[in-house]
């Protein structure tokens, strides 16, 4: 999680700091470079308008929370800049360590151990994959690349098709919550950020790994810098076989893809600039993900990104303009190339944004302001309201014949204060879409936090958001689905409190929730219709939410310094409880389900110099029923898995074995799709510089 300092400010330096309420640090006006920081500290110190912690259960090293020697760093934050240490919400941080660390290959894997993400897998290793937060689905979350939007508002399942690897990614962030105010209307119950490298210096790296199942996986990456300037390269493929077959014996979970990345800067001490292009190229078989009427499913999605970014560097008034542009295409086929028995869907979505975001310092604080234009065009063969001149879709015979338009207007207004050891941000964002011809609706937010000791902080907060139905949700109407075109805009309310600590190698935190849910989307099948029940697109009155989640993690080389085997021991638990408006004998697919109980930990250890393991354990109850692919009604069963990491690390290379689901444990995230089993990996990595 070291940020180099590519452009020098002028600005104050220090060798060590004060918490009092006159130090420069709460009152300054500007950014404050820091000469010798901790990484515990800095892993507080950025989180993009938020303050931080890294309790993912078991995810990190010991190593990312011990006190090190550190060259100039930024302490910043946005949408309205803070000190790091005063910013007064919290988000989960997964930096570079324990990202090396984890036993996965995907964003998707890595997400199963931050406490209040709920990651259901139709298939291992990022092969398809819905991300929730809070009891929510995968349409409640704002996916962010380097701050920038990239949800589909096609639908939030293909959401993590990423165009980075692993290797690409600094940090991911987590804001738990609603986040209308800082990340915009498709943050309903959170956001995930993920920032990418950027290259201080030439060098890069290349990996190979194969494994069970027919898994195999390749991946370079180079990066270039000289001065002002930065850029990277990186592409990935992977693919497997599956891991089961359909009841006709055929293989049907099988994966292949391709990614590549690119990435630029160009800084000045005057104003500096960021921009990245990139690709997710995917197919892969989908058994039964969305229906027990077919074991034969399969979808290839295509999705491009690109933006450019600027901030200004000087001065009390500071400018972040952005403008970006993606491209996402997908065929459905609801029987595996048989597209005469039904069908292939195909849709093309087109997403172009442009955004300002200021702040200005003044007497009175921070005061931030800005606004946002992102419209959303779809054309497709089932999703939308008919085209006036058909589409052709390209290397087919057939054509796009509907289609939808809309663009959503956000205007946001933001102020931080910080009074000794009190520190207030409060706004709104306001609202207009055009599709729902809704006018200008205002969604308000607060944090607050107050530090009782120098190790001790109370933070509260109120916050507002809402979404947009998908495209999917307001159109799929085939293959044993009826959507809802009058689909309302989903409404959140939350609040939160809680206590964080950190210091002397043990940080911890408790907090409290309580969410309103309105006109909550969900796809709902009554049972009692029998043979012609089909799932429907519907707004339940409400879904009211109360959570809570404890975490705390141990550096074992702080507390236990005469010994260095036990690197690290973190543990992890959330609770929730919804009440929901419940008919009899009606299924849901989505939203009335979620995870009441879970609980993860992991144990860090350096068995030699250079050897590592990293064992992983997570329990999760999810309340909920389902009908499985022979057409019996089941409830949801607990279970429990357990992953590990065996890795030898050297400066120029690192070689490694995983394994996932190691005891072979028998579960389903989604009812009617069953997970694998036993999973084992091994790769190996060479670094070189020039």
């Amino acid at each position: 999680m070291l940020k180099t300092v590519f452009n020098k400010r002028e600005g104050f330096k220090f060798k060590h700091f004060s918490r009092k309420g006159y130090a420069l640090f709460s009152c300054v006006g500007r950014e404050v470079l820091v000469g010798t920081l901790s990484v515990a500290t800095l892993t507080y110190a950025k989180a993009d308008g938020v303050s931080v912690r890294t309790d993912m259960a078991g995810a990190g090293t010991a190593d990312t929370v011990r006190t090190v020697m550190l060259g100039e760093v930024d302490v910043t934050a946005s949408r309205a800049p803070l000190a790091g240490g005063r910013a007064p919400r919290i988000v989960t941080v997964l930096g570079r360590d324990e990202i090396a660390a984890a036993p996965a290959q995907s964003v998707n894997d890595l997400l199963k151990y931050a406490i209040g993400v709920d990651v259901r897998q139709r298939g291992p290793i990022g092969a398809q994959t819905d991300v929730g937060i809070r009891g929510g689905t995968s349409e409640h979350v704002a996916i962010l690349l380097d701050g920038v939007n990239i949800c589909d508002p096609q639908t939030g399942h293909n959401a993590f098709d990423l165009p980075v690897s692993l290797d690409d990614i600094e940090r991911i962030e987590v804001v738990e919550g609603p986040a209308g105010r800082v990340f915009g209307t498709s943050s309903l119950l959170g956001a995930i950020n993920i920032v990418t490298r950027k290259t201080a210096e030439s060098g890069g790296s290349v990996s190979a790994e194969g494994g069970s199942f027919g898994y195999a996986g390749a991946e370079a990456r180079v990066g270039v810098a000289s001065g002002a300037w930065g850029n990277s390269l990186s592409a990935a493929y992977t693919r497997s076989d599956g891991y089961s077959r359909s009841k006709a014996g055929r293989l049907n979970a099988g994966f292949d893809g391709v990614k590549a990345f690119y990435s630029g800067r160009y800084s000045t001490p005057v104003v500096a600039f960021s921009w990245h292009a990139g690709m997710s190229l995917k197919g892969w078989g989908s058994n039964t993900f969305y229906s027990t009427l077919s074991d034969e499913q399969y979808e290839r999605s295509s999705k491009f990104f690109t933006a450019v970014q600027a901030e200004t560097n000087v001065g009390r008034f500071h400018l972040r303009p952005s403008v970006y542009w993606n491209r996402y295409k997908d065929r459905y086929e609801f029987y595996h190339n048989v597209p005469d028995r039904s069908p292939y869907n195909y849709h093309r979505t087109d997403v172009i944004g442009l955004g300002l975001n200021s702040w200005l310092d003044w007497a009175l604080g921070r005061t931030a302001f800005g606004a946002e234009a992102r419209n959303e065009d779809i054309i497709s063969t089932t999703l939308g309201e008919p085209l006036n001149t058909p589409v052709p879709v390209h290397g087919t015979d057939r054509q796009y014949t509907v289609g939808l338009n809309r663009t959503n207007l956000s205007l946001y207004l933001e102020h931080n204060v910080t009074v000794g050891r009190f520190t207030a941000s409060a706004g709104f964002t306001a609202v207009r879409n055009t599709w729902s011809e809704m006018p200008f609706k205002i969604y308000p937010g607060i944090d607050a936090s107050y530090a009782l000791t120098s190790r001790l902080k109370a933070y509260a907060s109120f916050n507002t958001s809402l979404r947009m139905p998908s495209f999917t949700e307001l159109y799929y109407s085939v293959d044993g689905h009826k959507a809802d075109k009058h689909l309302r805009p989903e409404e959140m309310s939350a609040v939160e409190g809680g206590l964080k600590y950190s210091g002397g190698g043990v940080a911890a935190v408790l907090t409290v929730y309580r969410h309103w849910g309105r006109n909550m989307i969900d796809w709902i099948m009554d049972t009692t219709d029998g043979s012609t029940a089909v799932w429907t697109s519907v707004n339940h009155a409400e879904s009211n939410s109360t959570g809570v989640e404890a975490s705390v993690s141990l550096d074992l080389f702080r507390l236990l310094p005469r010994q260095g085997v036990l690197r690290s021991l973190n543990a992890a638990y959330a609770y929730i409880d919804q009440s929901q408006r419940r008919e009899p004998g009606v299924q849901s697919l989505y939203a009335l389900e979620y995870l009441r109980h879970k609980f993860v930990a992991g144990l860090g250890l350096r068995l030699l110099p250079s050897l590592d393991l990293d064992v992983k354990y997570r329990y999760q109850y999810r309340v909920g029923a389902y009908t499985d692919p022979d057409g019996v009604s089941r409830q949801y069963e607990p279970y429990s898995l357990v992953d590990a990491r065996l890795t030898w690390r050297k400066p120029q290379y690192s070689l490694y074995v995983e394994a996932d689901n190691l005891f072979d444990a028998s579960y389903v995230d989604y009812g009617n799709v069953p997970q694998p089993g036993l999973w084992i990996i091994a790769g190996a990595k060479l670094n070189f510089s020039f």
